[in-house]
């Protein structure tokens, strides 16, 4: 199930983890200039970890540094998942998000361009999302289509959280260069029916190969359509 993409006021019925706080936009790049980069590290770290060849004692050496490192960032942490958060003049956050999260090393991450309705992700996979030999594991790839579909709804006006998500695996998805691409094929009430595929992006100029297809159901939870319609009323009544 896809993270919600809701940027109206919370609402006292959400789910816990949707979190306001005080961080200002300009808080909020300040961290994200020393968030990601560290991010970055620990990604190629994990790559590193998956394709390393060295002795053994060099990886027991490489964990204890690991571990330390890792205690250095639990001084002090959340005692829970990051959630989304929205600071104190906009700016929506999930940090923990495992295909766009700023702080999710696991993430690729992919930068989710959108012109209308249309939604897509240039990015690359490396080894560590390997299934196959040399080839994208088929729930990475259902993952990142979730995402995308999920992104799409929004952009089309009809956030919600994934109720279905159909995969049509029509060839093997090789490692490297990637697009994803999602639209809103309709909608009816609460619910956004939302189409998307994965591409190979060849760089020798050849055509793209269609590798996956997905098509997802999106609905508005009830408090969310709650907070919209409060919202509404407010600005009705500021009017």
């Amino acid at each position: 199930m896809s993270s919600m993409h809701y940027g109206r006021a919370h609402h006292p019925q959400a789910p816990a983890g949707y979190v306001h706080d005080d961080m200002t936009k300009a808080e909020i790049k300040e961290r994200e200039a020393a968030l990601v980069p560290l991010t970055d590290s620990v990604r190629s770290l994990v790559d590193a970890v998956v394709r390393t060849q060295v002795p053994d004692s060099v990886l027991d050496d490489v964990r204890r540094r690991v571990e330390a490192l890792t205690d250095e960032l639990l001084a002090d942490a959340l005692p829970g998942p990051h959630g989304v958060r929205f600071g104190a003049d906009g700016g929506f956050r999930n940090y923990g998000n495992p295909v766009v999260g700023k702080g999710n090393a696991f993430a690729p991450p992919l930068e989710v361009q959108r012109d209308g309705e249309d939604v897509w992700a240039d990015f690359s996979l490396g080894p560590a999302y390997e299934g196959p030999p040399g080839l994208v594991h088929g729930g990475v790839s259902a993952l990142i289509l979730d995402q995308l579909l999920g992104e799409a709804a929004s952009a089309g006006g009809r956030p919600g959280m994934t109720g279905t998500l159909t995969i049509v695996y029509r060839h093997g998805t090789p490692l490297g260069p990637l697009r994803g691409e999602a639209r809103i094929e309709s909608t009816e009430g609460v619910k956004a029916v939302v189409r998307g595929r994965l591409l190979t992006r060849p760089s020798d100029g050849s055509e793209p190969v269609l590798c996956v297809e997905a098509e997802g159901i999106f609905i508005l939870p009830r408090w969310a359509r709650e907070a919209m319609a409060a919202a509404d009323r407010e600005h009705v009544g500021d009017a």
